[in-house]
């Protein structure tokens, strides 16, 4: 054992180390889009199917763009040297800044941007604050979001990377209107425009207790060993699966933030190795699992604890010729007492190792999944890509006589970017899930964490529309329009002895929710780390009554209370809603 450790540690001191593996948050959506317009006119090359990208990985392909500057646009020019500027010490230096209160080689202190940098060839540091407001409002009132907190980064002796994150954000319905939300709780349940129900693209969060709104925090933050062909942590963050550009039917990322260990192994170019198992929230209760507290005279009171529930999941990537990405995996959800040590092989078919641990008892099976990509950078200034998510998947059910759907989800989508007006680009996405996608008739297994659907953010028998026109003028300033049209049809609830009629009744048939979406919105980043933004939104949500005859598993609502379930009341009807905000970080 002695013998192996000691040389794995030679392995990694003899590694040649391209710099650290800090996650960058896929908040940052301004440096991913950058990266993507790269890759889209075939100046850098990238896989896009796993995010985020570690901030190396990000600063090792601007420094790739800077040596064929020949290639960029003026305005890509100018962007290129601005985000070099905020990845400057994973290029071994400090940044620039306009105001700063020291300016080394070693470290500095700036005002704008906003952080605190320090360089040694033995460490490295970053911390940044985290401070912002938004104003949101339409003719049904106000709310004001606001947020703080910081960001530590660091890279020690080249090989091992940690970060923490922390968030404080609120929604304040204060100021709502007093027609529609006429008591203070209904302005306190107003302000909470993020729930599991709620059908739209925001971060998923838990809420805490307030007396004015929604308030609650996110802390991420990990710690990972790292060389130039991989990387292993334990960290908790964010994560997407799939290829998008409105939301991906594989791992979103809407659910919050859960603690995972990772692994990523590119040991070639045309390979790629990405692992996690993660410990998701279940929101279930274990009834045989609970506190005793000493609660009054006489009074014990039992505190019962939320069941267990993992996830394991592996996306291997093979890149048969340069620009095309071809992605396959597949995952499990578990809800054992303990972890199990099987689940733990990054490459394994999750589904047979299941089988064999629960078969032989004559028990329910976990939940398991197989997901695909592909994504192609082939044309210059076009990426297509697809995936599709299987939940489950039966042979015979693709017979044309069978009327059983297999419940699967899959996207379509284009970018054409830069051509054939320059710094412009054009997006479209087509996204369809089936009847009893993500969804399972054991609650601890279901496809979500904290209540949230891990998938496409519409759920199960659904449709979604995307195309969106994207203009950036000038350095950092991006301009976007875009206009979704999403559609929720007959929800079924998965009961297993009733699964087979659910899946049997004709998909996409009867409207029980849509809406349209035009937004127009306008990001500036000001300097690096500053950031100011205009929102500009026409929305128009209604639920429908049903008509055709019910089946015994059907989620039977009116109108109106479906429209209650997948829509905050700020966006009931139409609405045009406008958001003003600055801040420091995103």
């Amino acid at each position: 054992m002695k013998k192996l450790l000691v040389s794995f540690l030679i392995l990694l001191s003899t590694a040649v180390v391209v710099a650290q593996d800090i996650p960058e948050n896929i908040a940052y959506t301004q440096i991913y889009d950058f990266i993507d317009e790269l890759a889209i006119d075939k100046v850098i090359s990238i896989n896009s199917v796993v995010k985020p990208y570690s901030r190396n990985f990000i600063a090792q392909k601007l420094v790739e763009a800077q040596a064929k500057d020949s290639l960029l646009t003026k305005r890509q020019k100018a962007d290129l040297k601005f985000y070099l500027n905020d990845y400057a010490l994973e290029r071994d230096t400090v940044p620039t800044n306009r105001v700063s209160a020291t300016d080394s080689k070693t470290f500095n202190l700036s005002l704008l941007q906003p952080a605190f940098h320090y360089y040694s060839p033995t460490f490295k540091a970053r911390i940044t604050p985290i401070l912002g407001m938004d104003i949101l409002a339409n003719q049904k009132g106000a709310i004001t979001k606001r947020w703080f907190g910081a960001e530590f980064q660091a890279t020690i002796v080249n090989h091992v990377s940690v970060y923490a994150s922390y968030r404080d954000q609120s929604f304040n319905g204060t100021y709502l209107s007093d027609s529609e939300f006429p008591t203070a709780y209904d302005k306190i349940s107003g302000a909470k425009i993020t729930k599991p129900t709620f059908l739209n693209n925001l971060p998923g969060v838990e809420y805490k207790e307030a007396n004015y709104g929604g308030d609650y925090s996110d802390m991420r933050g990990g710690i990972k060993a790292y060389t130039s062909w991989g990387s292993i942590g334990l960290v908790k963050d964010v994560i997407t699966w799939g290829d998008n550009y409105n939301g991906s039917n594989i791992i979103s990322g809407k659910a919050p933030s859960f603690p995972m260990v990772t692994l990523n192994l590119k040991p070639c170019k045309w390979f790629e190795l990405n692992y996690i198992h993660g410990w998701l929230i279940s929101n279930v209760l274990d009834s045989t699992n609970y506190y005793l507290e000493d609660y009054d005279e006489g009074v014990v009171k039992k505190h019962y604890r939320p069941a267990n529930k993992f996830l394991a999941a592996n996306m291997l990537t093979f890149t048969p010729i340069q620009g095309l990405n071809l992605s396959l995996g597949n995952a499990i959800v578990y809800a054992e007492n303990n972890v199990q040590a099987a689940y733990f092989i990054p490459i394994a078919y999750y589904k047979s190792i299941d089988h064999l641990m629960t078969k032989g008892l004559k028990t329910e099976n976990q939940n398991s999944q197989i997901f695909f990509n592909v994504s192609s950078r082939n044309i210059k200034h076009l990426h297509l890509y697809g995936s599709m998510y299987i939940d489950e998947i039966s042979w015979s059910r693709l017979k044309p006589s069978n009327p059983q759907q297999n419940p699967v989800s899959y996207k379509l989508g284009f970018n054409a970017s830069n051509w054939p007006i320059k710094n412009l680009s054009l997006q479209g996405e087509f996204t369809r899930s089936n009847i009893i996608n993500y969804k399972h008739s054991i609650q601890t297994l279901t496809w979500a964490s904290n209540s949230y659907n891990l998938g496409s953010y519409l759920g199960d028998n659904s449709q979604d529309i995307y195309v969106a026109i994207n203009y950036k003028p000038i350095r950092s300033l991006n301009l976007n329009l875009s206009y979704t049209n999403a559609t929720k049809y007959n929800d079924y609830e998965y009961v297993r002895r009733q699964v087979g009629e659910a899946i049997s009744q004709k998909p996409f048939n009867e409207k029980i929710w849509h809406n349209d979406l035009v937004v127009f919105k306008a990001v500036y980043e000001v300097v690096n780390n500053a950031y100011a933004i205009i929102n500009v939104e026409w929305n128009n949500a209604q639920g429908y009554d049903l008509t055709s005859t019910p089946i015994a598993s059907e989620t039977r609502l009116t109108g109106q209370e479906y429209l209650n379930k997948f829509t905050p009341k700020l966006y009931h009807g139409e609405n045009l809603t406008c958001t003003v905000g600055f801040s420091f970080g995103f």
